[in-house]
């Protein structure tokens, strides 16, 4: 390892799939150092995880960065957002955590809109409609079902949260992940007593809600980690609003984010309330807010229809026949939880590289149906569309957004923006400086700009129709098809 200019610090992302750390020079950004371990995911009915197996990830991929890991002076978590993780008196598990994409809280989902005033009090009071993604439907959803495991919870945390509170013994959160959860309020930024007591939720049992730039805590002793005791530890945030510090975004640049869930955001300086429930009112890691719209299906059922097909996932063809819903898991946005996989438009002549494009469209399709929602009236409209996630690098998906937004598109070369968001946030406790800032001055939004294209409005319209026409069948629960 080549000599660092400044302090080292590590950048985590526990993701649905994976646990990665990067050790990161603090004063030019260079990742010196990088780790990798995989997750498992439950199959079936519900999305379920060991939160124990995202700590054993933690020290796999803390490994692999060898020496470097163990020189760091702060850390600091990113992770999935959403996810329900509740702990026993000894801090274990109750149960594996139910994830942002377990989509079986959807009837509570409903029922909590409907007794508390309705979308528009919801959206108003926390900034968000919650869908069955946010973590207040699941503890609905475990009190309800489970009522002997909501009884034996002693904490409840998301997963950064559940990360970050074993490498300091503290309970913490940020904003941006507690806007997350609906049971936080957006207007007054704390804890909504009133949520928590129709859900039977103790507030006392919730972690506390650590300001931007404050120090979570510190590295304890025994955690078993390559990290020396009182290494600095960051409040850490939800996996979106890192990625937001990664690329050190300004109010108003749109970003579309590709991954085993879809995502648009932009920062904002006013607090989101939409109160049709497509977007998100997330704050973010700052102080300001992160409007967001989320898909449940991007690139995991875009390469399961890939998969089905035979094929790899670049042979797209073109075609204007077919429609291709590919609401594999359900889906959020549209909110449609119980919804399946819809083909439309199958001719003799309709190829299996039309098919996989259409599956392309379908999910970038309700993507950008939610992008002029998320961008305020401040958004400049010639800014390109900055595309990030493991998607971003295929240029099927490159092609589709640009064909399909009409705008120009930039590609970031940063590579893991979660975790470089989150080691940003751990140089901004060595340094003082604003973690945007600190990713600004790393340049990690650099990256080439593909020209604008016309915008392909027959195919977005024929999507529209599609879905529309389908809607009914969409909706039903899967037991009464």
């Amino acid at each position: 390892m080549s000599a660092a200019e400044g302090p080292l610090v590590v950048g985590v992302d526990t993701s649905t799939q994976s646990t990665k750390a990067l050790v990161v020079d603090a004063a030019t950004g260079r990742v010196v150092a990088s780790g990798q371990a995989p997750h498992t995911v439950s199959s079936g009915a519900g999305r379920e995880s060991d939160p124990r197996q995202w700590w054993d990830a933690l020290g796999e991929a803390l490994n692999q960065c060898g020496e470097a890991a163990h020189e760091a002076a702060a850390v600091s978590i990113g992770g999935q957002q959403h996810g329900l993780v509740t702990l026993d008196a000894q801090g274990e598990p109750v149960r594996p955590a139910l994830l942002w994409n377990d989509v079986r809280s959807a009837p509570q989902a409903r029922r909590l809109i409907d007794e508390l005033g309705g979308a528009k009090a919801w959206a108003e009071r926390t900034g968000s409609v919650p869908s069955a993604s946010f973590t207040v439907t699941k503890w609905a959803w475990l009190t309800e079902h489970e009522p002997d495991a909501a009884r034996a919870v002693k904490a409840v945390r998301l997963p950064h949260d559940y990360l970050t509170e074993r490498l300091t013994g503290e309970g913490t959160t940020d904003r941006g992940d507690a806007s997350g959860t609906g049971w936080w309020a957006s207007g007054t930024e704390a804890y909504d007593e009133g949520i928590l007591a129709r859900v039977g939720l103790d507030p006392a049992l919730l972690p506390r809600v650590v300001r931007p730039g404050e120090v979570a805590g510190t590295v304890r002793d025994g955690h078993g980690l390559p990290f020396s005791k009182g290494t600095l530890v960051a409040a850490g945030t939800g996996d979106n609003a890192a990625a937001a510090l990664g690329l050190g975004l300004r109010p108003g640049v749109p970003v579309m984010s590709l991954g085993t869930s879809g995502t648009v955001y932009a920062v904002s300086r006013h607090r989101p309330a939409d109160p049709t429930g497509t977007v998100a009112g997330f704050a973010d890691a700052r102080g300001d807010w992160l409007p967001l719209a989320c898909t449940l299906n991007c690139t995991l059922a875009v390469d399961r229809v890939a998969s089905l097909l035979g094929l790899d996932r670049e042979a797209v063809e073109p075609g204007t026949g077919a429609t291709l819903l590919p609401f594999l898991d359900g889906e959020r946005t549209p909110n449609l939880p119980h919804s399946s996989g819809l083909l439309y438009g199958l001719r003799h002549d309709t190829t299996a590289g039309q098919l996989l494009q259409a599956a392309y469209d379908g999910a970038v399709h309700s993507l950008l149906g939610a992008l002029d929602l998320v961008l305020d009236a401040d958004a400049d409209p010639s800014a390109p569309l900055l595309l990030i996630g493991g998607g971003a690098r295929g240029a099927a998906w490159q092609q589709t957004v640009r064909r399909l937004s009409g705008r120009p598109v930039q590609i970031p070369e940063a590579r893991e923006l979660v975790a470089l968001g989150a080691a940003a946030q751990a140089a901004g406790l060595l340094t003082g400086e604003d973690a945007a800032a600190v990713a600004r001055r790393w340049n990690t939004a650099a990256g080439p700009v593909l020209d604008a294209v016309e915008r392909d409005q027959a195919t977005l319209d024929r999507i529209t129709g599609v879905l529309s026409d389908a809607a009914p069948l969409l909706e039903q629960e899967a037991s009464a098809r």
